[in-house]
């Protein structure tokens, strides 16, 4: 918090199953409220976590493919390449270049469409891994429209009343407003996320560290939970591809031990998200591995999170903060965490 000026952290550190919180600083500099377990923060990118198990949910439903074309949910979409695009393609930033974020004019809900029936790819889909919030949000778009509702509905209905996280919103209502984090940009400048196209399902998520354990627990744990759940959580943790020492799955990256910085850092660096990585996809995907590492970080301009959880050791940790600081320091700084508490590093 020192070296990166950082107003406000919320932490989580799961060990042998149970959870123990830490907060730190403020939620907000001009009203000088403390950080505490209930306070809400912007988790950025991590919200495609959530957005994956939805989407594994619906193919665990039955009521979509993840080696299916993307047109075949999307009509509007039909006749262009998304003929020849995969739901898993789109769901692991694959599609063959869609960018980081939306073109401004087509940031918005009645235009994201027509941009995307106007697209074509750079390099051919699945020759390439691109991190794009488009990519990602046209993956759960069409898992909700497959279950019959809205993304917002659905998630906030299905997922997370299943898994009881019940300080986790899209749209934070107004009554807890209060507990509602205020983010800070680089140059201290107080900021929230606003809207924008597909802005639920790749950067939407509000949530509080109690919550978060929750969701990791059930993520490491999901054996308790009705069969649908059980298969969507699987989804997410399988492995398609592999690119720089990283496995890809749905929303997780996978790291198989040793769990060093130096096989995370590049995982996580901007490089990674911002150029286009050749990839190797995997003869078979590789059935989830609770020896391995899953992690996940996420930023809006105000804020960054980072989430890391090893399910064979009941160990995870939990990073809010209510500025976007450097991926590497939460990286460096999970790693430390996870160390000291569960001897990870080899």
């Amino acid at each position: 918090m020192a070296e990166q000026a950082i107003p406000g952290m919320a932490v989580a550190v799961i060990v042998d199953g149970e959870p123990h919180y830490f907060s730190y600083g403020v939620a907000s500099k001009t009203e000088d409220a403390p950080v505490d377990v209930d306070t809400l923060f912007e988790v950025g990118s991590l919200s495609k976590a959530f957005t994956a198990t939805l989407a594994g949910y619906a193919q665990a439903r039955g009521t979509l493919s993840v080696s299916e074309p993307a047109s075949n949910h999307l009509p509007a979409l039909r006749g262009t390449a998304f003929d020849r695009i995969s739901m898993l393609q789109l769901g692991t930033y694959s599609a063959g270049g869609l960018p980081l974020q939306f073109p401004a004019d087509a940031d918005n809900p009645e235009s994201m469409l027509d941009y995307f029936r106007h697209w074509d790819p750079s390099y051919p889909p699945g020759s390439r891994r691109l991190y794009s919030n488009p990519s990602l949000g046209l993956f759960g778009y069409p898992a909700a429209r497959s279950l019959g509702g809205s993304f917002a509905d659905l998630m906030e209905n299905t997922l997370l009343a299943q898994v009881g996280l019940n300080d986790t919103f899209i749209q934070v209502p107004s009554n807890q407003m209060a507990h509602y984090a205020q983010g800070y940009t680089k140059t201290d400048a107080p900021t929230r996320v606003t809207p924008g196209a597909l802005d639920a399902e790749t950067y939407g998520i509000k949530t509080t560290t109690h919550d978060l354990v929750q969701f990791v627990t059930a993520a490491m744990k999901p054996d308790g939970r009705d069969d649908p759940w059980r298969r969507a959580i699987a989804a997410t943790q399988t492995g398609y591809y592999r690119v720089n020492g990283m496995t890809q799955g749905l929303g997780w990256k996978i790291y198989p031990r040793p769990f060093t910085k130096t096989a995370l850092i590049p995982g996580n660096s901007d490089a990674m998200a911002l150029q286009p990585q050749p990839i190797e996809w995997l003869d078979t995907p590789t059935p989830p591995d609770p020896s391995a590492l899953f992690n996940k970080t996420g930023s809006t301009n105000g804020f960054g999170s980072y989430v890391a959880y090893i399910p064979q050791k009941r160990l995870a940790v939990i990073l809010l903060a209510n500025k976007n600081y450097p991926k590497a320091a939460r990286v460096d700084a999970a790693h430390q965490i996870l160390n000291s508490v569960g001897q990870v590093a080899e």
